[in-house]
């Protein structure tokens, strides 16, 4: 690795103030487990990185309503153990049991995750799916960014270059039944071919992850299960919907398949879990 700058902030305005939107090579960093690969792989060459290890919001808060605050320094790990988080979002936790592994949750952050828009992660697909909203700070103020249009494309998000993520706001989910599933090619914990989840319980939502270029929702397939059709039939919405892409997990066309069939199975999951 080139040699760099690490200035370690004591707070959100004073590191607002040191990032560079003209300047890619001043970032700012979390946990850095998504960031230090690509720097010892050679992608990327800071000349500056602000650590928002010393002031960043690290806490879970549930509000009376059942609104869930996360802060952006959260680790995937205190998420994955997290009792709030098993009874007000259980989904999450279910989803980060196959994260990655133990090491890279332990470090890595619930900010950098999601700032790094990499569309092979697991949680993007799931947040879309609880209807969550990405807050984000800069020096001209804060906003929220629904999880659905924060994803714009392959390792791109709606960051501007001067914001920085300071929380991510879950809505209730009572009454709502929410359900992920994921194909790897190896072990649980790969890397996925393919991610879906499904909401029921209100407006539908199925979302797909990490067989297109960015996460995102699947407006026909939840049209159909809207207007009752059968989960198989939603299945082969989706899969005639969901804009897949070949990589090395599978061709485009195989990943299709495995679009009807995850969504029928999911659907079939959370319909159920949603019965009993």
């Amino acid at each position: 690795m080139t040699p760099f700058e690490l200035i370690e902030p004591g707070s959100l305005n004073e590191a607002l103030a040191l990032l560079d939107p003209d300047d890619p090579a001043v970032r700012p960093i979390g946990g850095g487990t998504a960031l230090m690969l690509m720097m010892k792989a050679g992608f990327y060459h800071p000349r500056r990185l602000i650590s928002l290890r010393g002031f960043g919001v690290s806490g879970i808060d549930e509000a009376p309503d059942g609104a869930l605050t996360i802060g952006a320094m959260v680790r995937l790990g205190e998420l994955e153990r997290s009792p709030m988080i098993r009874r007000a979002a259980p989904v999450i936790a279910e989803t980060l049991v196959t994260h990655s592994n133990v090491r890279v949750r332990n470090v890595a952050t619930m900010g950098g995750n999601l700032a790094h828009g990499d569309p092979h992660m697991d949680l993007p697909p799931v947040l879309i799916a609880l209807g969550a909203e990405v807050l984000a700070a800069s020096p001209s103020g804060t906003r929220r960014i629904a999880a659905q249009d924060f994803f714009t494309g392959y390792m791109e998000t709606a960051l501007a270059g001067g914001e920085l993520i300071t929380a991510l706001r879950i809505p209730s989910q009572a009454g709502r039944r929410t359900t992920y599933m994921k194909v790897t090619a190896r072990s649980a914990d790969d890397w996925p071919a393919l991610g879906i989840a499904v909401s029921v319980g209100g407006e539908p939502r199925i979302t797909i992850g990490a067989a297109t270029e960015t996460a995102m929702r699947l407006p026909r397939a939840e049209s159909a299960l809207a207007a009752g059709a059968s989960l198989r039939d939603v299945g082969q919405t989706a899969a005639a919907e969901a804009p897949v892409i070949a990589d090395h997990h599978g061709s485009a066309s195989y990943k299709r398949v495995l679009v009807g069939v995850y969504v029928e199975r999911a659907l079939r999951r959370v319909t159920a879990e949603a019965a009993a």
